[in-house]
This record gives C-alpha cells, structure tokens and sequence, in this order.
C-alpha cells in the first residue's frame, strides 16, 4: 500500500537539496550545535587526556553553570540593560562561573581525586559518578526548596529566564542565502574562541608544554622536573571551568532546558564525542563535536518538517555513530595507542 504522505516527505527532501537558503539554515544551526558540543566536551577531553580520569561530574559541572548563570542574569534583569549591557554581563557572568568552578575543580582534585591516581581506573570511576550524583542532588535539593523547575516538579522559570535574554540574539539575520539568529552567531562565535584557546593552551604557555610532556611520557616528564600534580590540578580546573562557560550558553538557549537532569542530557554527547573523536585527542573532539552537530541539526529539520516523526531521531543518529565507530576504528577519529594513559 502506498503511504498518501509519500509524496510530501520526498518533496521536503528535494526541496532541501535544491534550496541553498534551507540548506545553509541547516549548516547555521550545525556549526551552532556543534560548537555547543565543543564547548561541553572539550574540557572532557582535556582531562582525560593527561590524566586518564573519565570524569562522570563534568555534566554536573555543566548543569551548575546554567543554573548560576541563569540566576545572574534573572537577578541583574539583563533582559532590559539594552543590547550592550545585556552583553557585558553575560561575559562578566560567563568569567565569573569560569572562575568559580575552576576553584572548585581545584579543590576536588587536590581534595579527592589526586588520591586515587595510583589506584585502578575504577575507583576514579565510582569517585566521579559518586560526585555527580551527590552534585545532582545538592542542587535538586536547592531546586525544590527555592521553588525552581528541576525537571521533576512542574515548576517554571523557563519563561522568567528567556525573557532575560535580549531580544537580538532571538532575532534572524540574514546574509545572502545565510539566516542565522544572534545567539547562534555567539554560539559559533564562542566555539571557534574555545577551539583557538585551547590549541595557544596547549601549543604556546608553559603549562600546555607541560601537558603534552605529560601525555607522551608522564614518567620521563617527572625525570625533567616537571611537576605533574601542579600540572594535572591545572588541567583540572580549566576543564570545570569550560563545563561552566558551556552551562552559561546553555542557559542563553531557550532549547535547553535548565534543570537538575541537563547534567545527564550533555553528558552522554560529550563521552561520545569523546570517543568518536578519540580519547584524549582534542582535534578529534573539535572534528566529533562538528559532526554530530550537523546531525543533530540534520535530524531536527527531519522531524521538524514531517519527514521523521520519531522525536529522538538526533540522538539515535548520535548513537549510531558511535557503535559504527566502534565496530570499525575503536580509537576514533584521532586517537592515539597509549594516549592519556596514566600510572
């Protein structure tokens, strides 16, 4: 029997492979995505990679990011500074969190984590998930106390909390066949900054030559006098800080939602970014990151007009790149035998 809905779905199809203006709407909203990915999964990659700890709290990380950062801006009420105001305090909100969850990165690796270093991967494991659980419910508990939507109780301030967003970054622009909104214009913007910082990170500062030291040779590293721990409790907090500065854009985008179970949502992309690109590879993260965000971008325009009807469509074609990568390059992308191996 012939689907009546056939013809519609080919049409759509065709219209998007003969349309430079839908298609570059498509490519616009995958470079956005994918540098939100970037974001979320780069200090993933960074710490994993010198230090070989699979850290299950960096969506935790993440989640606390939004919620501080969406807090700050209802809390200046940066939705009626104007368009300058409004952005100088998303960048003094978006240093700020930085900052803070460096420190608090610091004080769980010097605290926690750097006694583990010597033992087994999976007490670093159980270590991690443990945090992110007990991160989760700190602040379901907070959430539930101060009356704020965590996803379990249907209590918003998602309305509250675009509306403190300024309207530009809603509004489309167009250039050429290009339509693009600013906040997505900030995304890539942001992601290409995340991608530049930490290559000159790595390639160009004392520290960064010190993580590549380490990554080759950890031990030949210690023979130089290179002070690993100072070096891995660096590492450590630039990747909770990246997580943060991801939590503030997550919080600018009305498609994400605020609450206690983001810290999962962007968790699972990041570890298959992680492993698509190639663990502890941070050019294979930035390759991964480009990728599934087209996808992503792909996949919503399928269910957007009709093409696909089933809702989580994205995150299967996420998945199912990662069990193809799997099955037939299980370093990934980029990865490397022994990288990020420690101890």
């Amino acid at each position: 029997m012939i689907d009546p809905a056939a013809p519609l779905v080919i049409g759509d199809i065709v219209d998007l492979l003969t349309s430079p203006g839908e298609m570059s709407r498509i490519v616009v909203e995958g470079l956005a995505k994918g540098s939100l990915y970037l974001m979320i999964s780069a200090g993933l990659t960074l710490i994993f990679g010198l230090m070989d700890v699979i850290n299950f709290a960096h969506g935790a990380f993440t989640m606390y990011g939004a919620y501080i950062a969406g807090a700050a801006l209802l809390g200046l009420g940066v939705g009626s500074m104007g368009f300058l105001g409004a952005m100088g305090s998303i960048f003094v909100v978006m240093l700020l969190v930085f900052l803070l969850l460096a420190a608090v990165g610091v004080i769980f690796e010097v605290a926690l984590i750097r006694k583990l270093y010597e033992y087994p991967p999976i007490f670093m494991i159980l270590l991690t998930f443990g945090l992110a659980i007990t991160l989760e419910e700190l602040m379901r508990m907070i959430v539930e106390f101060r009356e704020i939507n965590n996803g379990q109780w249907q209590i918003d301030w998602a309305t509250p909390r675009i509306e403190s967003v300024p309207s530009e970054l809603a509004s489309v622009n167009e250039l050429g066949f290009f339509s693009f909104t600013g906040l997505q214009l900030i995304q890539i913007a942001f992601g290409v900054l995340t991608f530049v910082g930490i290559w000159a990170f790595l390639n160009k500062t004392r520290y960064g030559l010190f993580v590549r030291a380490g990554v080759e040779d950890e031990e030949m590293a210690k023979a130089l006098g290179i002070n690993i721990n100072r070096t891995f409790t660096a590492v450590f907090a630039v990747g909770s800080g990246l997580a943060g500065i991801a939590g503030v854009m997550l919080a600018l985008d009305p498609l994400w939602a605020v609450n206690v179970p983001l810290a999962l949502a962007v968790l699972l992309p990041a570890f298959v970014i992680v492993i698509v690109g190639g663990l502890g590879s941070f050019k294979g993260t930035a390759v991964a990151s480009l990728l599934v965000g087209m996808i992503d971008a792909l996949g919503t325009w399928a269910f957007q007009t009709g093409v696909i009807t089933f809702t989580d469509l994205d995150q299967l074609m996420i998945f199912g790149i990662l069990v193809v990568m799997l099955i037939l390059r299980p370093r990934g992308l980029f990865g490397v035998e022994g990288q990020g191996d420690h101890g």
